[in-house]
């Protein structure tokens, strides 16, 4: 192991379930790997399904203590693990970086935005207020905001520590507690987060994390009796699994589950702006991003100007390991390049010969060159299926009820972005594509504070911004008769 990585890793990671560090009951171990260079980078411990109940229970444990704990409190707490998460910025990047591969620069990023999380949300935490409602001279009404009770968070490997703290800090905020099931490529931010958790005063057993294996962990929380509400990112079949499991018990879900998002360009839009945004709406993460813009829809009065500058800036990015902070990095897995590489023949077969890319890297590790594919059409694999990849489907389109037609035409809805410099156009964009966020002039718009989730396939409930908290708290009415007897 180098030099850089033994500053930042421990060799093994093991569970944090009730404030404690402890191995996994069966003791077995699995390798996490660097996606540059197929390397195992350290050990972690792999929760069996008695590990889950164990954290489940743990959780369980604390929560009649979390939940009756002041809002100002946890706030105060949460809010200190925001500025832990900021002290320890640089490291947790690095982690991130080296499991999953990402740029470095993109993973500050992301660490920055988990760290916004606990803030944000530790200052809604003294701020669950209910209403009054007027019934009449006989009675006065009023709601009563209550946590859900324990929840579970299946988390992904494309960002999972700015993924952990989305779901994870509304929930604490409302007084909850929560148990953590990261991805088996990348679940070594998460365990580091629950060691930190603890050390800025976190009670036991309001965090507990367990790395392991989607079928047994991830189906044990999801599927587990005392788990009260199950949030989940990831795919639509494994998202389909999870909410069946959580169904047995009438737990409630919230799910994330993929687009294939519609990026339209108009020929009144800034076009030099516009590719720089669909370079980073498609080549962000190497492209591993659920609200990626993969359909890049192009007015035919601009389309060959526009994919001949796109092409031209494309050839000119560089690929690197994530902790030397190149323009793209590996894929997670050798598993999921393969998909992605299995997608590439594909195009070639619908379309022909991608303009630019469409290679794969005489090198170690997870590369693909970023790759675009013109000519491409609506029914076609590579329109219609997330490759969740640096792939990108040019279409070409006439009007302005064609764009509409053809964004619509998908089984996801997640978001959509528009370039246009005519604002009725914008406005009618909003109204008439079907997806949970709209994007005006700049490609992943918005932040922490503004609501995010999908229509259709695209999963339900929403995350970030106060619309979160509804997520993890039911209304409780009360009535009183106030009539004189």
């Amino acid at each position: 192991m180098s030099e850089q990585r033994a500053t930042v890793l421990h060799n093994p990671y093991e569970l944090v379930i009730d404030g404690d560090e402890r191995p996994a009951a069966s003791d077995e171990t699995m390798a996490v790997y660097d996606p540059a260079t197929d390397f195992a980078l350290t050990e972690v411990a792999v929760a069996t399904e008695d590990d889950v109940s164990a954290a489940v229970d743990a959780a369980a444990d604390a929560l009649e203590e979390w939940r009756r704990t002041p809002g100002k409190e946890r706030a105060r707490i949460l809010h200190r693990f925001a500025d832990a998460i900021r002290e320890d910025s640089e490291r947790l990047a690095r982690i991130e970086s080296l499991e999953n591969g990402k740029p470095l620069s993109a993973a500050r990023g992301q660490v920055r935005r988990c760290a916004r999380h606990f803030e944000y949300y530790g200052g809604i935490a003294d701020k669950l207020q209910g209403e009054s409602i007027p019934l009449d001279e006989s009675h006065v009404d009023y709601t009563i905001r209550e946590p859900l009770g324990v929840t579970g968070h299946i988390v992904p490997w494309n960002v999972p520590i700015y993924l952990f703290g989305r779901s994870v800090a509304p929930a604490m905020a409302a007084g909850n507690t929560a148990v953590v099931k990261p991805a088996e490529e990348t679940p070594l931010g998460a365990v580091e987060l629950g060691r930190l958790a603890r050390e800025v005063g976190l009670p036991d057993g309001v965090l507990n994390v367990v790395p392991g294996t989607g079928t047994e962990a991830g189906a044990a929380l999801s599927g587990h009796p005392a788990v009260d509400s199950v949030t989940f990112t990831g795919s639509g079949p494994v998202g389909t699994e999870v909410a069946k499991n959580a169904a047995e018990h009438v737990s409630t879900v919230h799910l994330e589950l993929g687009g294939k998002s519609p990026n339209v360009v108009f020929p009144d839009a800034n076009l030099d702006h516009a590719v720089a945004e669909t370079m980073k709406g498609i080549f962000t993460n190497a492209g591993q991003v659920c609200s990626a813009g993969s359909r890049l829809l192009v007015h035919e009065a601009v389309h060959d100007e526009f994919v001949d500058e796109l092409a031209a800036r494309t050839a000119e990015l560089t690929l690197g390991p994530g902790v030397d902070d190149p323009d793209i990095g590996p894929l997670v897995s050798a598993h999921h390049h393969e998909s992605v590489v299995e997608y590439l023949d594909v195009g070639r077969e619908e379309v022909g010969e991608p303009v630019v890319g469409g290679g794969v890297p005489d090198r170690a590790g997870n590369f693909v060159e970023p790759t675009v594919f013109d000519g491409v059409t609506n029914d076609m694999r590579i329109a219609r299926e997330e490759i969740f990849g640096p792939v990108l489907s040019v279409i070409e389109f006439a009007d302005e009820a064609e764009a509409y037609e053809i964004a619509n035409d998908s089984p996801y809805g997640l978001v959509a972005g528009v370039f246009t410099e005519n604002v009725g156009r914008a406005h009618r964009f909003a109204r008439e594509v079907d997806a949970g966020q709209i994007y005006v002039n700049e490609w992943f718009a918005g932040g922490n504070e503004t609501p995010f989730g999908g229509f259709k396939a695209s999963g339900v409930g929403r995350e970030n911004g106060v619309q979160a908290v509804d997520n993890y708290t039911q209304i409780k009415n009360v009535c009183l008769n106030v009539a004189r007897r």
